[in-house]
Formats: C-alpha cells, sequence, structure tokens
C-alpha cells in the first residue's frame, strides 16, 4: 500500500522545525550538567603591524560615564550636543571611555607607551600588565617606558606595588610636560601628587624630549601641546609605512575630534586644543595616516577624512593585516 503525503511550503518549513525542536529536546535528556562558565577573558589586544614594527593596542580599561556635556561639548547648547550624538548613532547622556596603551615592538627595542591607570583603578581599569601578557610579553621585557603627558591614566601604571612596574625600562617624556608638573607644589593636585609618587622617583632614569626629538629609530616626537602643556605624540614610521600615536589629541571620536572646536573638560588650554586637534587630524586626513587615538573604541585605530568644519573617524578593518 503506498500512502501519498501532501505537504504546501509552510507546512513543510513548520515540519521541519518541528523535528529539530524535537531532537532537541530529545537530547537534551541526556545532559546532566550545564558546561562549566569560564569565568573573565584575557584582557584584550589588537596587533598590527607598520613596516616591520609590530604594533599592540592594550585595553586599560572601559567604564561607562554620564551626563557627557559635562565633558564634552561644553561651549554648545544641548539641542545641538543631542543632533550631533544622534546623527552619529550615539546617546547623548551616557558615553564609553576606554583607556588605551600602545606597545610598539620595532625588532631593537620593545617601547611601551604611556602606562594606564595602573591599580587603583582595577577591576574597571589599571589591567594594562594583564593586557601586555595576554600579547606575549612580560613587564620586565619593556626596554622603554614613554608618557606623552601626565594625566594619572596615563602615568598610574609606572608604579606595581611601590616599586617600579617595568624594572628593566629606560623613560622617555617631553621637557615642557614634565617641568611644568614637576615646578607645581607636589600636594596642589591629583597630578602633581601622583607625579610625586610615580614620576618622579624615576627621573634619574628619565629621558627629556622635544618636537621632532626621535626616541628610537623610527619613533619620533610630535608637539601637539593644549590637552597638558607639553602633551607630545609619536609619528611611527618604517619601511615606507606610518601610524601617528595621537593620545589625547581628542578624547571622544564624535563629540571631540568630529568637532574639534567643541571644548573638552579636560584640556587645560582650550583654544590650543582646538588648534592642535585641527592640525593634526588635519595632517593625518590629507596624507591618510592611521592613528591609534587613547580614548577611541578599543581597538583604539583608525583614520580620519574631511568633513565640512571637522573631521570623520573610520574605525581600522583589515588595512593594516595586509
Amino acid at each position: 500500500m503506498t500512502i501519498k503525503v501532501e505537504l504546501t511550503r509552510r507546512a513543510a518549513l513548520l515540519g521541519a522545525g518541528g523535528a529539530i525542536a524535537g531532537a532537541s529536546l530529545a537530547s537534551s535528556s541526556y545532559v546532566h550538567a550545564a558546561a562549566e562558565k569560564q569565568g573573565n577573558l584575557s584582557a584584550p589586544v589588537a596587533r598590527y603591524t607598520v613596516g616591520d614594527f609590530e604594533v599592540n593596542t592594550l585595553l586599560d580599561g572601559a567604564v561607562t560615564v554620564g551626563e557627557p556635556q559635562k565633558t564634552f561639548g561644553m561651549n554648545v547648547d544641548a539641542e545641538t550636543f543631542t543632533t550631533h550624538s544622534a546623527e552619529n548613532f550615539i546617546p547623548h547622556d551616557a558615553f564609553k571611555a576606554y583607556f588605551t596603551p600602545t606597545l610598539v615592538n620595532t625588532g631593537q627595542e620593545l617601547i611601551l607607551f604611556d602606562t594606564g591607570v595602573g591599580e587603583g583603578g582595577r577591576p574597571a581599569r589599571g589591567n594594562m600588565r594583564a593586557a601586555l601578557e595576554s600579547a606575549g610579553y612580560t613587564p620586565e621585557q619593556v626596554d622603554t617606558v614613554v608618557i606623552t603627558h601626565m594625566h594619572p591614566d596615563h602615568i598610574g601604571g609606572l608604579m606595581e606595588g611601590g616599586a617600579p612596574a617595568f624594572a628593566n625600562a629606560r623613560y622617555v617624556t617631553g621637557q615642557k610636560e614634565y617641568d611644568f608638573w614637576a615646578a607645581m607644589d607636589p600636594e596642589a593636585n591629583g597630578v602633581t601628587k601622583l607625579m610625586t609618587k610615580n614620576v618622579k622617583p624615576l627621573a634619574d632614569k628619565m629621558t627629556f624630549v622635544g618636537d621632532g626629538d626621535s626616541v628610537a629609530s623610527g619613533v619620533t616626537v610630535m608637539a601637539a601641546h593644549g590637552h597638558t602643556p607639553g602633551h607630545t605624540i609619536y609619528m611611527l614610521e618604517n619601511n615606507g609605512q606610518q601610524l601617528v600615536l595621537a593620545a589625547d589629541t581628542a578624547n571622544h571620536f564624535v563629540w571631540s575630534l568630529a568637532r574639534p572646536d567643541w571644548e573638552v573638560r579636560f584640556d587645560m588650554d582650550k583654544a590650543a586644543a582646538a588648534k592642535t586637534r585641527k592640525d593634526v587630524f588635519g595632517m593625518l586626513a590629507a596624507d591618510k595616516v592611521p592613528f591609534v587615538g587613547y580614548h577611541m573604541p578599543f581597538p583604539s585605530v583608525g583614520y580620519v577624512a574631511a568633513e565640512g568644519d571637522g573631521f570623520r573617524y573610520v574605525p581600522a578593518s583589515y588595512q593594516m593585516h595586509l
């Protein structure tokens, strides 16, 4: 005897779904325990190449912050701020702040640019050491530590447990930046207090640099003042490729980079910082040079394109992996 079965397409699909669901339910009867949770993942690391240089961005941490217009766009009205945020698909009432040191292996030296928040910021921040080790290196292997400026989220990781965090390193920072903070009363503010604790004990191992100086072969100092009096950034060049480590030139990809005239609370000289943003990102846009922004969304590497009176941030995809 032959049984003829005719199914509509809908019935066939539902039947297939039912079969799958049934198989799933049947197989679940053999599961006696849930898979063990694996806990936190290793601290994120992203790796790129610039010529023969290996560049690693290390996520020190990220925190969610409310009331962003208390920090960004302080000189524009709330409606403008809200509209610009919506146009860029981000909320106007909260943001995520990232903290991203960079580790560069030139083949001759292992150079760390900035050190993160340090042990006092854990667990949300202060994870640069874990990220460095996830990248396959140890703190003892770091040959040179470069400090772009003296804000706490850049110098906090210089010490670990009361001792230098990078036992075999030499240190490099801007002469103007160091002199400005060192001349102040050590108890004047949070920066001077932390500088007294973390930076001054390393002064005898420190090299002081200025615009155009060389940190190592293929690593050049660029003045980018305004955020702080001696804020410096660094150009990496190798085998015809370039990358700028832009530190805090812009602290947000929409409210700072895209709108260079918008004031940022942490910029000590707001007019100078705005001019620096225009100059630096104008150069990067014209020359199509990628950059690492310390506070850009991780992995913190991207490009800029000129757009009206400002710029458009273009996150890197595979360009630096070819």
